[in-house]
């Protein structure tokens, strides 16, 4: 089927609007995913007794729903995202909810629910609704006074950060808290507000440090090698090394053989050692360059809602991807964080197709008029659905 501009459906509208570039990125990162999973998933497969392409077929399989997902997110307008995102969010909570009372124990924390074959997180399809009804709120405080936006945005970051604490899973606590603050900064709020949410950042961490065994095990780990287990940062910064410029050769790789999450948090380094650090900085490149075109977006976006939902969507994204590629270096210590569309994982994939479906729907390119008129409207629309 060929497409054409005068063509008025609703597949013809969405091609002729959408951002090719990122998309076509995007693609690119799904495809590298399925040969990256390849590459370092048998191992792992063959260690815990199942067949050695397990892993590889569980992620091809993935594949297929994040794309639709990916699709269907970007037809959506701006009304139908917070919809949505509102159906996320109250579902997502109640399962994480659940989790914590029904959920199995892996690796000292309760963060995912059995559904028959499939284990879901929900924390991680509950992100890039957090992060549009925290846009929306942000952009209704800066235009109405008579809803209180602000207190509303703080409530629903405490009880996703709570929830995440209780699990526990303090990496993903300090990606929402940033991408929230970063969201909050852009909102015109006063700079003390701002200071006072970064002290407070701070006294967490410090009680997390003191009160978590755990987490003052990576934290010592970190800044003091000497003092605990270095095993899986020592091999994943080997691996770089060994790698060298254009690598060992696929399936030459050690590290696969000695990390047990290798398919997951440390899939970069796997990368780095059988195709060299040339494939890893084209990942690196092919992130920066997804992230920066969103933000650019929002240098010339008159719709706050739009210009925060775009901007927090591509920071949860970047810096997702950030804090997996600095922990595989050593820059930052182990956070369970996998690397958007690379890493295995279902409900990772499907999260970061949302958010990208999300981001690359407000990205759209739409008539003036239209944009005029939703601004418009902006304040009768707002009301109707709070009446909702």
């Amino acid at each position: 089927m060929r497409l054409n501009r005068s063509d008025r459906s609703i597949l013809s509208d969405w091609w002729f609007t959408i951002d090719h570039l990122v998309l076509s990125a995007i693609v690119a990162l799904m495809a590298g995913g399925l040969v990256l999973s390849l590459a370092a998933s048998p191992p792992v497969a063959v260690k815990l007794g199942l067949e050695p392409f397990y892993f590889v077929k569980r992620h091809a399989m993935f594949l297929g729903p994040s794309v639709l997902t990916l699709v269907a997110a970007s037809l959506l307008n701006p009304r139908q995202m917070r919809r949505l995102c509102l159906v996320l969010v109250a579902g997502g909570l109640a399962l994480m909810i659940a989790t914590l009372i029904i959920g199995p124990e892996i690796k000292g924390a309760t963060r995912w629910l059995k559904l028959g074959p499939f284990s879901v997180q929900p924390s991680e399809l509950l992100k890039p609704g957090f992060v549009i009804l925290c846009a929306w709120l942000f952009a209704e405080a800066q235009t109405r006074s008579d809803v209180p936006s602000l207190h509303l945005a703080l409530g629903l970051y405490a009880v996703f950060a709570g929830l995440l604490i209780l699990q526990p899973d303090f990496g993903q606590v300090l990606l929402v808290t940033v991408v929230w603050g970063a969201l909050f900064f852009l909102a015109g709020i006063h700079l003390v507000w701002v200071a006072a949410l970064v002290a407070i950042a701070v006294i967490g961490m410090v009680v997390a440090y003191f009160s978590v065994s755990h987490v003052a095990a990576r934290i010592d780990s970190f800044v003091n090698p000497r003092s605990g287990d270095t095993y899986q940062m020592d091999h994943a910064i080997q691996s770089f090394v060994q790698g060298g410029w254009f690598g060992r050769g696929p399936g030459e790789g050690e590290v696969k053989q000695v990390l047990p999450d290798s398919h997951t948090d440390f899939i970069f380094a796997v990368a780095a050692e059988e195709y060299g650090l040339i494939v890893c900085l084209a990942l690196v490149a092919i992130f920066a360059f997804i992230v920066l075109r969103g933000m650019r977006h929002t240098m010339h976006e008159a719709d706050s809602f739009i210009r925060h939902s775009v901007a927090g969507l591509m920071l949860l994204f970047g810096l997702q991807a950030l804090i997996n590629m600095s922990v595989n270096l050593g820059m930052l210590p182990a956070k369970g964080m996998t690397l958007p569309f690379i890493s295995y994982g279902g409900s990772s994939l499907i999260s970061m197709a949302l958010t990208l479906g999300l981001a690359l729907g407000l990205m759209r390119r739409r008539p003036r008029s239209v944009s005029i008129a939703r601004r418009i409207d902006t304040h009768h629309t707002a009301e109707r659905e709070l009446e909702a």
